[in-house]
Protein backbone atom coordinates (compact mmCIF):
# COMPACT_ATOMS: atom_id res chain seq x y z
CA UNK A 1 0.00 0.00 0.00
CA UNK A 2 1.12 3.30 -0.78
CA UNK A 3 1.84 6.02 1.29
CA UNK A 4 -0.78 8.88 1.59
CA UNK A 5 0.07 11.91 0.20
CA UNK A 6 -1.05 14.64 2.74
CA UNK A 7 -1.11 17.70 0.42
CA UNK A 8 -3.90 15.75 -2.01
CA UNK A 9 -6.57 15.62 0.01
CA UNK A 10 -8.69 17.99 -2.08
CA UNK A 11 -9.05 15.38 -4.47
CA UNK A 12 -10.14 12.20 -3.79
CA UNK A 13 -8.34 8.87 -3.31
CA UNK A 14 -7.42 6.71 -5.82
CA UNK A 15 -7.52 2.74 -5.70
CA UNK A 16 -5.75 0.58 -8.07
CA UNK A 17 -5.78 -3.34 -8.54
CA UNK A 18 -2.99 -4.65 -11.24
CA UNK A 19 -1.73 -0.89 -12.53
CA UNK A 20 1.50 -0.24 -10.23
CA UNK A 21 3.97 -0.07 -12.98
CA UNK A 22 1.96 2.35 -14.58
CA UNK A 23 1.69 4.48 -11.83
CA UNK A 24 5.86 4.43 -11.65
CA UNK A 25 5.95 5.74 -14.93
CA UNK A 26 7.63 9.61 -14.63
CA UNK A 27 4.85 11.17 -16.50
CA UNK A 28 2.27 10.07 -13.99
CA UNK A 29 4.15 11.63 -11.14
CA UNK A 30 1.83 15.17 -12.20
CA UNK A 31 -1.42 13.08 -11.58
CA UNK A 32 -0.15 10.87 -8.18
CA UNK A 33 1.09 14.22 -6.40
CA UNK A 34 -2.49 15.73 -6.89
CA UNK A 35 -4.49 12.40 -5.23
CA UNK A 36 -4.09 9.72 -2.30
CA UNK A 37 -3.03 6.67 -4.02
CA UNK A 38 -3.67 3.20 -2.68
CA UNK A 39 -2.67 -0.13 -4.26
CA UNK A 40 -4.39 -2.99 -3.74
CA UNK A 41 -3.31 -6.52 -3.92
CA UNK A 42 -5.51 -9.82 -4.25
CA UNK A 43 -4.60 -12.43 -1.22
CA UNK A 44 -1.45 -14.40 -1.66
CA UNK A 45 -0.54 -11.52 -4.49
CA UNK A 46 1.89 -9.39 -2.12
CA UNK A 47 5.53 -9.61 -2.37
CA UNK A 48 6.67 -12.05 -0.01
CA UNK A 49 3.31 -13.48 0.72
CA UNK A 50 3.45 -17.08 1.69
CA UNK A 51 2.10 -20.18 0.01
CA UNK A 52 -1.63 -21.30 1.07
CA UNK A 53 -1.98 -24.11 2.82
CA UNK A 54 -2.93 -27.22 0.52
CA UNK A 55 -6.86 -26.97 -0.13
CA UNK A 56 -7.03 -23.74 0.42
CA UNK A 57 -9.97 -21.85 -1.09
CA UNK A 58 -9.19 -19.05 -2.37
CA UNK A 59 -12.23 -15.98 -2.59
CA UNK A 60 -14.18 -15.86 -5.71
CA UNK A 61 -13.91 -12.51 -7.78
CA UNK A 62 -17.16 -11.55 -6.09
CA UNK A 63 -16.19 -11.68 -2.46
CA UNK A 64 -13.12 -9.91 -3.60
CA UNK A 65 -15.15 -7.04 -4.50
CA UNK A 66 -16.78 -7.36 -0.97
CA UNK A 67 -13.48 -6.37 0.71
CA UNK A 68 -13.33 -2.89 -0.58
CA UNK A 69 -16.11 -1.59 1.51
CA UNK A 70 -13.72 -2.58 4.88
CA UNK A 71 -10.80 -0.78 2.94
CA UNK A 72 -12.53 2.03 2.34
CA UNK A 73 -13.76 2.57 5.96
CA UNK A 74 -10.20 1.58 7.30
CA UNK A 75 -8.73 4.53 5.42
CA UNK A 76 -11.61 6.57 6.22
CA UNK A 77 -12.66 7.11 2.06
CA UNK A 78 -15.96 8.25 1.20
CA UNK A 79 -15.26 7.82 -2.61
CA UNK A 80 -12.41 6.44 -4.84
CA UNK A 81 -11.96 6.98 -8.80
CA UNK A 82 -10.46 3.10 -9.80
CA UNK A 83 -7.56 2.03 -11.89
CA UNK A 84 -7.94 -1.42 -12.97
CA UNK A 85 -6.29 -4.37 -15.25
CA UNK A 86 -7.55 -7.98 -16.03
CA UNK A 87 -8.93 -9.16 -13.07
CA UNK A 88 -8.68 -6.08 -10.67
CA UNK A 89 -10.61 -4.16 -13.70
CA UNK A 90 -13.49 -7.10 -13.15
CA UNK A 91 -13.10 -6.51 -9.43
CA UNK A 92 -14.20 -2.91 -9.29
CA UNK A 93 -16.26 -3.33 -11.91
CA UNK A 94 -18.41 -6.12 -9.63
CA UNK A 95 -17.54 -3.33 -6.61
CA UNK A 96 -19.39 -0.43 -8.47
CA UNK A 97 -22.51 -2.22 -9.63
CA UNK A 98 -23.14 -2.86 -6.03
CA UNK A 99 -21.59 0.08 -4.82
CA UNK A 100 -21.90 2.96 -7.77
CA UNK A 101 -22.22 6.18 -4.81
CA UNK A 102 -18.49 4.91 -3.69
CA UNK A 103 -17.06 5.00 -7.17
CA UNK A 104 -16.14 8.37 -9.30
CA UNK A 105 -15.17 6.84 -12.00
CA UNK A 106 -13.33 3.74 -13.56
CA UNK A 107 -9.77 3.37 -15.79
CA UNK A 108 -10.22 -0.63 -17.00
CA UNK A 109 -7.59 -2.03 -18.87
CA UNK A 110 -8.22 -5.34 -20.21
CA UNK A 111 -11.84 -5.67 -18.61
CA UNK A 112 -13.85 -9.43 -19.88
CA UNK A 113 -16.94 -8.70 -18.17
CA UNK A 114 -18.28 -12.06 -19.41
CA UNK A 115 -18.45 -15.24 -17.94
CA UNK A 116 -16.68 -18.24 -19.32
CA UNK A 117 -18.47 -20.33 -22.03
CA UNK A 118 -18.88 -23.88 -22.43
CA UNK A 119 -16.18 -23.80 -25.31
CA UNK A 120 -14.06 -21.10 -23.29
CA UNK A 121 -13.83 -23.75 -20.26
CA UNK A 122 -13.15 -26.56 -23.16
CA UNK A 123 -10.08 -24.78 -24.27
CA UNK A 124 -9.29 -23.68 -21.14
CA UNK A 125 -9.10 -27.38 -19.67
CA UNK A 126 -7.21 -28.76 -22.79
CA UNK A 127 -4.40 -26.08 -23.22
CA UNK A 128 -3.90 -27.13 -19.52
CA UNK A 129 -3.19 -30.58 -20.51
CA UNK A 130 -0.56 -29.26 -22.84
CA UNK A 131 0.70 -26.10 -21.17
CA UNK A 132 2.50 -25.22 -17.77
CA UNK A 133 0.43 -22.77 -15.76
CA UNK A 134 2.91 -19.76 -16.41
CA UNK A 135 2.52 -20.36 -20.33
CA UNK A 136 -1.27 -19.98 -19.86
CA UNK A 137 -1.16 -16.54 -18.06
CA UNK A 138 1.35 -15.38 -20.07
CA UNK A 139 -1.31 -16.18 -23.29
CA UNK A 140 -3.92 -14.13 -21.35
CA UNK A 141 -1.44 -11.43 -21.05
CA UNK A 142 -0.07 -11.47 -24.33
CA UNK A 143 -0.49 -11.37 -28.30
CA UNK A 144 0.56 -14.41 -29.57
CA UNK A 145 2.68 -11.95 -31.64
CA UNK A 146 4.15 -10.62 -28.97
CA UNK A 147 4.57 -14.11 -27.64
CA UNK A 148 6.53 -14.94 -30.73
CA UNK A 149 8.51 -12.35 -31.24
CA UNK A 150 9.70 -12.75 -27.15
CA UNK A 151 11.23 -9.07 -26.72
CA UNK A 152 12.69 -8.84 -23.55
CA UNK A 153 9.01 -7.62 -22.12
CA UNK A 154 7.93 -11.38 -22.85
CA UNK A 155 11.51 -13.02 -21.48
CA UNK A 156 11.10 -10.50 -18.15
CA UNK A 157 7.42 -11.96 -17.73
CA UNK A 158 8.02 -15.36 -18.15
CA UNK A 159 11.27 -15.02 -16.04
CA UNK A 160 9.14 -13.66 -13.09
CA UNK A 161 5.90 -15.68 -13.31
CA UNK A 162 7.66 -19.15 -14.20
CA UNK A 163 9.84 -18.50 -10.92
CA UNK A 164 7.74 -16.55 -8.68
CA UNK A 165 8.02 -18.30 -5.23
CA UNK A 166 3.91 -17.90 -5.06
CA UNK A 167 3.11 -19.52 -7.89
CA UNK A 168 0.55 -21.67 -6.41
CA UNK A 169 -1.19 -18.76 -5.02
CA UNK A 170 -1.06 -17.32 -8.60
CA UNK A 171 -2.61 -20.44 -9.65
CA UNK A 172 -5.54 -20.26 -7.32
CA UNK A 173 -6.06 -16.34 -8.41
CA UNK A 174 -5.82 -17.62 -12.11
CA UNK A 175 -8.57 -20.09 -11.36
CA UNK A 176 -10.85 -18.11 -9.55
CA UNK A 177 -10.44 -15.29 -12.57
CA UNK A 178 -11.52 -18.21 -15.04
CA UNK A 179 -14.69 -18.69 -12.49
CA UNK A 180 -15.76 -15.30 -12.94
CA UNK A 181 -19.58 -15.01 -13.11
CA UNK A 182 -20.99 -12.83 -16.05
CA UNK A 183 -21.45 -9.52 -15.08
CA UNK A 184 -24.30 -8.63 -16.61
CA UNK A 185 -24.16 -4.78 -17.99
CA UNK A 186 -26.98 -3.60 -20.21
CA UNK A 187 -26.96 -0.76 -22.33
CA UNK A 188 -30.17 1.51 -20.98
CA UNK A 189 -30.87 -1.44 -18.08
CA UNK A 190 -30.32 -1.31 -14.46
CA UNK A 191 -27.55 -3.09 -14.54
CA UNK A 192 -24.44 -1.22 -15.51
CA UNK A 193 -21.63 1.42 -14.56
CA UNK A 194 -23.09 4.81 -13.52
CA UNK A 195 -19.80 6.29 -13.33
CA UNK A 196 -17.31 8.08 -15.92
CA UNK A 197 -15.48 4.73 -17.28
CA UNK A 198 -12.24 4.60 -19.66
CA UNK A 199 -12.21 1.58 -21.29
CA UNK A 200 -8.80 0.35 -22.61
CA UNK A 201 -7.40 -2.32 -24.48
CA UNK A 202 -4.19 -2.77 -27.01
CA UNK A 203 -4.98 -2.75 -30.82
CA UNK A 204 -4.49 -7.01 -31.68
CA UNK A 205 -4.94 -7.49 -27.63
CA UNK A 206 -6.24 -11.42 -26.18
CA UNK A 207 -8.68 -8.94 -24.84
CA UNK A 208 -9.72 -6.99 -27.49
CA UNK A 209 -12.87 -8.71 -28.11
CA UNK A 210 -14.15 -8.72 -24.62
CA UNK A 211 -13.39 -4.79 -24.18
CA UNK A 212 -15.27 -4.08 -27.39
CA UNK A 213 -18.15 -5.97 -26.56
CA UNK A 214 -18.17 -4.34 -23.02
CA UNK A 215 -18.04 -0.72 -24.39
CA UNK A 216 -21.10 -1.82 -26.52
CA UNK A 217 -23.32 -2.44 -23.47
CA UNK A 218 -22.17 0.83 -21.30
CA UNK A 219 -23.68 3.99 -21.32
CA UNK A 220 -21.90 6.03 -24.35
CA UNK A 221 -22.96 9.69 -22.44
CA UNK A 222 -20.10 7.92 -19.60
CA UNK A 223 -18.21 5.76 -21.51
CA UNK A 224 -14.84 6.18 -23.67
CA UNK A 225 -13.10 3.46 -24.97
CA UNK A 226 -9.34 3.57 -25.79
CA UNK A 227 -8.05 0.87 -28.38
CA UNK A 228 -4.21 1.28 -28.56
CA UNK A 229 -1.69 0.87 -31.48
CA UNK A 230 1.09 -1.03 -31.51
CA UNK A 231 0.82 -1.20 -27.50
CA UNK A 232 0.19 -5.98 -27.59
CA UNK A 233 -1.87 -7.04 -24.60
CA UNK A 234 -0.37 -4.67 -21.25
CA UNK A 235 -0.40 -0.91 -22.95
CA UNK A 236 0.10 0.47 -19.64
CA UNK A 237 3.40 -1.51 -19.99
CA UNK A 238 4.28 -0.52 -23.61
CA UNK A 239 2.81 2.50 -24.42
CA UNK A 240 3.15 4.15 -20.34
CA UNK A 241 3.23 7.71 -22.00
CA UNK A 242 0.10 8.02 -24.30
CA UNK A 243 -2.49 6.06 -21.50
CA UNK A 244 -1.02 8.65 -19.47
CA UNK A 245 -2.24 11.37 -21.62
CA UNK A 246 -5.67 9.63 -22.20
CA UNK A 247 -5.68 9.50 -18.12
CA UNK A 248 -5.40 13.15 -17.58
CA UNK A 249 -7.73 13.92 -20.21
CA UNK A 250 -10.19 11.21 -18.51
CA UNK A 251 -9.26 13.30 -15.13
CA UNK A 252 -10.35 16.58 -16.69
CA UNK A 253 -13.48 15.32 -18.03
CA UNK A 254 -13.89 14.50 -14.68
CA UNK A 255 -13.28 18.20 -13.31
CA UNK A 256 -9.90 17.61 -11.94
CA UNK A 257 -6.65 18.97 -13.11
CA UNK A 258 -7.79 21.32 -15.34
CA UNK A 259 -4.33 23.13 -15.65
CA UNK A 260 -2.94 20.35 -17.28
CA UNK A 261 -1.04 20.70 -20.63
CA UNK A 262 -2.16 17.76 -22.35
CA UNK A 263 1.17 18.17 -24.28
CA UNK A 264 1.68 14.23 -25.51
CA UNK A 265 -1.73 14.92 -27.18
CA UNK A 266 -0.88 17.64 -29.04
CA UNK A 267 2.70 16.62 -30.38
CA UNK A 268 1.53 13.01 -31.28
CA UNK A 269 0.03 12.41 -34.80
CA UNK A 270 0.17 8.80 -34.69
CA UNK A 271 -2.10 6.84 -32.85
CA UNK A 272 -6.28 8.04 -32.15
CA UNK A 273 -8.34 7.05 -28.72
CA UNK A 274 -11.88 6.43 -29.98
CA UNK A 275 -15.23 6.51 -28.32
CA UNK A 276 -18.44 7.06 -28.82
CA UNK A 277 -20.23 10.77 -28.66
CA UNK A 278 -24.21 11.11 -27.95
CA UNK A 279 -26.94 13.92 -27.23
CA UNK A 280 -28.00 13.61 -23.78
CA UNK A 281 -31.11 15.99 -23.71
CA UNK A 282 -29.49 19.09 -24.71
CA UNK A 283 -26.36 18.89 -24.12
CA UNK A 284 -23.84 16.93 -26.84
CA UNK A 285 -20.99 15.05 -24.86
CA UNK A 286 -18.48 13.68 -26.53
CA UNK A 287 -16.02 11.35 -25.21
CA UNK A 288 -13.57 11.03 -28.36
CA UNK A 289 -9.90 11.33 -27.48
CA UNK A 290 -8.09 11.82 -30.81
CA UNK A 291 -4.23 12.04 -30.65
CA UNK A 292 -4.45 13.48 -34.30
CA UNK A 293 -6.36 16.62 -33.31
CA UNK A 294 -6.07 19.68 -31.42
CA UNK A 295 -5.94 19.00 -27.37
CA UNK A 296 -7.43 21.81 -24.78
CA UNK A 297 -8.30 21.81 -21.28
CA UNK A 298 -11.54 20.60 -20.56
CA UNK A 299 -14.42 22.69 -18.60
CA UNK A 300 -13.59 21.46 -14.64
CA UNK A 301 -16.13 20.99 -11.84
CA UNK A 302 -16.04 21.07 -8.53
CA UNK A 303 -13.06 18.75 -7.07
CA UNK A 304 -14.97 15.32 -5.06
CA UNK A 305 -13.42 13.30 -2.79
CA UNK A 306 -11.74 10.45 -5.01
CA UNK A 307 -10.02 7.71 -4.14
CA UNK A 308 -7.58 5.68 -6.21
CA UNK A 309 -7.87 1.80 -5.87
CA UNK A 310 -5.30 -0.03 -8.23
CA UNK A 311 -6.14 -3.39 -9.46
Amino acid sequence: MAPLNPNAQRYSPTMMWGSTPLFQFGDMQEIIQNFVRVHVDAPGMEEGAPVFPLGYQYPSLDQLADMIPCILQYLNFSTIIGVGVGAGAYVLSRYALTHPDTVEGLVLINIDPNAKGWMDWAAHKLTGLTSSISEMILGHLFSQEELSGNSELIQKYRNIIAHAPNLDNIELYWNSYNNRRDLNFERGGDITLKCPVMLVVGDQAPHEDAVVECNSKLDPTQTSFLKMADSGGQPQLTQPGKLTEAFKYFLQGMGYMASSCMTRLSRSRTASLTSAASVDGNRSRSRTLSQSSESGTLPSGPPGHTMEVSC
